[in-house]
């Protein structure tokens, strides 16, 4: 485990600092390669595009709106490069308005849901004979720690009910000391369950062990014992995840395998004391299903950092429960992570765009 802390740090300081310059003579801007970024993304990775001397890039000069869908298509045509947001699905629509210079797509991101690698993959076999084909970085790891700690403040918040009690504090429900008000669930003694075993289940079971947490259990398309051995996890099935777990932290990526994984069989066979929590991606839990599971008594509350659509409708039903926490997909924002993101982010694609390996590349 030390190993690997020592290679994820390493991989945060590279993620972070400007590329060395190839020695080349700086080219007149004109002939730079053309790069469209879809959102004012945090200063660090922005300082790296400026600086470099390479691209010549425009942007979206918001961070509150995302560029619209018809100003999008327009902006892409013709560009050598694309930095974008998870805000923005980048389709076939989209890939034919930029057109064959598209040569490297770079996303500020752990997860890629919103990039159809099926289209990319079509033009990689497509292309293939001109040897030209779209490369695509993303920005995983940098924010594993953010991550994790945004999990167990949600567990907590979740488990203890501190949204319901600040709200009772602040609206005049805090009256005399009574014996079961507010009563939550403890971590002390219980079994903590993680779908989905990698980085982030790994750094959340590490700050979750020192508060007693008795066993910890996962499940994953495989055992995955170098992982598991540096939080002692059993492996186990997910019905046994299901049904043994006092609290089920979600980690897994969002793939047509597991969408809306989390439903009403999962659900059915938790325990009426269980605590459910995702911060992986909403597309992997039957919303549906979650809010019968909550509003009959089923499980016990439920902790959401994500969900389908984001934002999810003020008017929707899972608002109106108490036994649900529900965050504005915040998990990696810290001001330390989200640059560390964009400047990965415009790392791979300077890297990309010279034709040099990724930092953190998708295998296409």
């Amino acid at each position: 485990m030390w190993c690997s802390r020592v290679a994820l740090r390493r991989l945060q300081r590279i993620a972070v600092s400007p590329l060395n310059h190839t020695g080349k003579v700086q080219r007149d801007m004109s002939t730079l390669p053309r790069v469209y970024v879809t959102r004012q993304i945090p200063p660090e990775g922005l300082k790296i595009l400026r600086e470099s001397g390479e691209v010549q890039f425009e942007l979206w000069d918001s961070d509150d709106i995302p560029v619209p869908r018809k100003e999008l298509l327009q902006k892409v045509k013709g560009v050598d490069g694309l930095l974008c947001v998870l805000t923005e699905k980048i389709d076939a629509e989209l890939l034919d308005a930029a057109g064959p210079n598209l040569k490297v797509l770079s996303t500020m991101s752990v997860g890629f849901d919103h990039l159809s690698l099926e289209e990319m993959k079509k033009r990689v076999i497509f292309l293939v004979c001109s040897c030209r084909g779209i490369r695509v970085g993303y920005t995983p790891d940098v924010l594993t720690d953010a991550v994790a700690e945004l999990t167990v403040a949600l567990l907590l918040a979740t488990s203890r009910r501190l949204i319901e009690a600040a709200d009772e504090a602040k609206t005049g429900g805090w009256g005399t000391w009574r014996t079961l008000w507010l009563c939550g669930y403890e971590l002390a003694n219980s079994t903590v369950g993680i779908l989905g075993l990698g980085r982030i289940g790994v750094a959340i079971a590490e700050r979750l062990a020192p508060f007693k947490v008795k066993k910890f259990i996962y499940t994953d398309v495989a055992p995955r014992p170098e992982l598991a051995s540096a939080i002692n996890a059993e492996f186990v099935s997910m019905d046994e995840l299901a049904k043994q777990s006092d609290f089920l932290a979600v980690c897994c990526a969002l793939t047509p395998e597991t969408k809306e994984i989390c439903n009403k069989d999962l659900f059915s066979k938790m325990k009426n004391t269980s605590i459910f929590i995702n911060t992986s991606r909403g597309g992997v839990v039957n919303q549906e299903d979650l809010y019968e599971a909550l509003s009959t008594g089923q499980i016990a509350a439920a902790g959401l950092d994500v969900t389908v659509p984001e934002p999810l409708p003020t008017n929707h039903p899972l608002f109106t429960l108490k036994n649900c926490v529900i965050l504005p997909h915040i998990a990696s924002a810290s001001y330390t992570t989200r640059n560390a993101m964009s400047s990965l982010a415009a790392n791979n694609l300077l890297l990309g765009l010279r034709g040099e390996p990724m930092i953190k590349g998708l295998k296409l």
